[in-house]
């Protein structure tokens, strides 16, 4: 007799995606009880100026608002306690993050620490957040992390210079919002590496040991339109419609990998952002090949699937052929887009790698990858990625 398996699905109460999407916020803010609202964005000039976009938005639906323009490329835990600390002073009762996954990470970790108390750190791992966080609205202008729509928040430790993930069903936002208006400035390598970043998600989800039916249908769709659409975006990012193809790839993106989880690729890419402090998206594409490249022994038909969805024609292969050829399409359309060729271009060094593979193997994303590797495989892709 099968052993009963009970799934469980995780995804916003509400997201919002098309042209123009974004100026329905304050009516959602108000039905979610907010009366005054964190603004949390980036620190660039650009991310200020959309959270005053957005302040005016909430201010006109009635809302008082405060902003903390505080968050780090790579999200702190030193910028999630000075958010948290405005948070407080402020008297907010709702948080609006406003950008890409740094904000969003940023917010839900700040509303962590606003409803839960203690340090950010206290909460790495899975299933810590006792109390839940605010009412939290998430307004994406990237085509890659899915932040606005998951489960996972990815904090740096700048003690241990380290990426914590944080994954707790409560942390999932109530509103997400993808409105392809709001990409359409995103300059190309931007745009590449957060795609690549969504690409990435989609891959991992797929080969996961947690994939299901309806995780492996959110994965295949979202690989088919990156193929098709990343490059469009890189070279026409004036484009709405493509925009709008790449915001449905990268959700879809987000519902696989939130639901099914990660692998590898993530585990490797976290400590090589938290140590280096480089771009989540440019370490993932560049290590995904070669981390996948060990995968397809183990699922060599799940790879036949991915090389399919990506446009190659595997017809008359055997599943090992095919999956050769999904590593290969997944190297030509990084290369394509500009994505840097290896990890000496980032400023990586050999001599780090041996700490960087034992933080790896500590990171919860790798639960799910379908085959185990030892810290000297982990070495070894490193290398190979150089």
């Amino acid at each position: 007799m099968l052993k009963s398996v009970i799934y469980t699905y995780l995804n916003p109460k509400i997201a919002l995606m098309g042209a123009g999407c974004v100026k329905d916020i304050g009516k959602y803010a108000k039905e979610l009880g907010g009366t005054k609202a964190l603004v949390v964005s980036g620190k660039s000039s650009h991310g200020q100026d959309l959270a005053e976009d957005i302040q005016k938005i909430l201010e006109a639906a009635g809302l008082e608002v405060a902003i903390f323009a505080g968050t780090d490329p790579n999200p702190t835990d030193t910028s999630v306690m000075d958010g948290a600390e405005v948070y407080k002073n402020e008297k907010c009762d709702i948080i609006v993050a406003v950008g890409g996954g740094s904000p969003m990470d940023c917010a839900k970790a700040i509303g962590i620490v606003a409803k839960n108390g203690g340090e950010i750190n206290d909460f790495e791992g899975v299933g810590k957040v006792t109390m839940g966080i605010p009412p939290l609205i998430t307004v994406n202008t990237t085509a890659g992390t899915a932040s606005e729509m998951t489960s996972f928040t990815i904090i740096t430790d700048t003690t241990r210079r380290i990426k914590m993930a944080i994954v707790d069903s409560r942390i999932t936002p109530d509103v997400a919002v993808n409105d392809p208006e709001l990409m359409v400035s995103m300059p190309p390598s931007l745009t590449a590496a957060t795609g690549m970043d969504a690409l990435t998600h989609a891959v991992e989800a797929y080969v996961s040991t947690m994939a299901t039916p309806t995780t492996d249908a959110a994965a295949i769709k979202s690989i088919e339109l990156i193929a098709k659409y990343l490059p469009e975006a890189v070279a026409h990012g004036e484009d709405v419609k493509i925009r709008d193809m790449m915001a449905h790839a990268e959700y879809l993106a987000g519902i696989a990998f939130n639901n099914a989880s990660l692998g590898y690729v993530h585990s490797m890419a976290h400590q090589l952002g938290g140590f280096y402090d480089l771009p989540h998206g440019v370490c993932n594409a560049i290590l995904l090949p070669y981390v996948e490249a060990y995968n397809k022994q183990v699922v060599p038909e799940r790879f036949a699937d991915i090389a399919k969805a990506m446009g190659e024609n595997i017809e008359g292969l055997s599943p090992e052929e095919a999956a050769d050829k999904a590593i290969e399409a997944i190297k030509n359309l990084a290369s394509k887009i500009g994505i840097p060729s290896g990890l000496r271009e980032l400023g990586a060094r050999e001599e780090d790698f041996k700490l960087l593979a034992e933080n790896a193997m500590q990171d919860v994303c790798r639960l799910t990858n379908p085959r185990e590797l030892s810290k000297e495989d982990i070495i070894e892709i490193y290398r190979r990625a150089m």
